[in-house]
């Protein structure tokens, strides 16, 4: 049975000189998630922001889940930070070699829910002994690093194979995915089985914000 569908607009689709704006932009829209890209230089090519940055903007819209994705080549240094900051979910990628099974378990720990990302060139392999401990798995649509990039529909086939997992094994975790993300990038998502959706550059210059948040709750 498929979960609810969920929208997680992207900050990083948003003003950044005005973040705390754009943030408040997803909770007018009535969108439940926030979906925060932190990125730290060295494990993709680009920089954003960080605990502090994300402890304000907690202050600011105190009712949306923080959905905090690292992007980090270490993201076992920074996790706690973050969850001092406001997160309510922390996610890292399963690329970096580090102690993936040691980092889910310590954010359940810290009372924060955890998730496993995969890059494009990762196979959904990668995560499957992971799945009875997650939270969420992030299928990247893109390679990411920069906003505004064109979907990959051959990510299709990966969303499925992990839906399938779920449903055989009687998981719980939400799938979610990013990348290239709009009302029909998401509807295709949605079939294969995705369920959380990061729109970002859609989301932002969508006319209507709220019509588009209602539009993917209601898929």
């Amino acid at each position: 049975m498929l979960k609810p569908a969920l929208l997680a607009p992207s900050l990083l689709a948003g003003q950044h000189t005005r973040l705390a704006e754009s943030a408040g932009l997803v909770a007018a829209s009535g969108a439940p998630w926030l979906h925060l890209d932190i990125m730290d230089g060295h494990f993709v090519p680009n920089l954003t922001f960080g605990p502090q940055m994300v402890g304000e903007l907690r202050g600011e819209v105190p009712g949306l889940f923080f959905d905090v994705h690292l992007m980090l080549s270490e993201p076992q240094r920074y996790a706690d930070a973050f969850i001092k900051s406001g997160a309510q979910l922390v996610s890292f990628h399963i690329e970096p070699e580090l102690d993936h099974r040691g980092l889910l378990t310590h954010l359940r720990a810290q009372g924060c829910k955890n998730g496993l990302v995969l890059n494009p060139g990762t196979p959904a392999e990668a995560v499957e002994p992971f799945l009875a401990e997650v939270d969420l798995i992030l299928v990247m649509t893109v390679q990411p690093g920069f906003g505004g990039q064109t979907f990959r529909r051959d990510m299709l086939e990966k969303l499925t194979r992990i839906d399938t997992w779920r449903s055989e094994r009687g998981l719980d975790f939400r799938l979610e995915v990013d990348g290239g993300v709009d009302l029909q990038t998401g509807r295709e998502c949605r079939a294969a089985g995705a369920d959380t959706f990061v729109a970002g550059t859609a989301f932002f210059k969508a006319p209507d914000r709220a019509a588009f948040a209602r539009e993917v709750a209601a898929w």
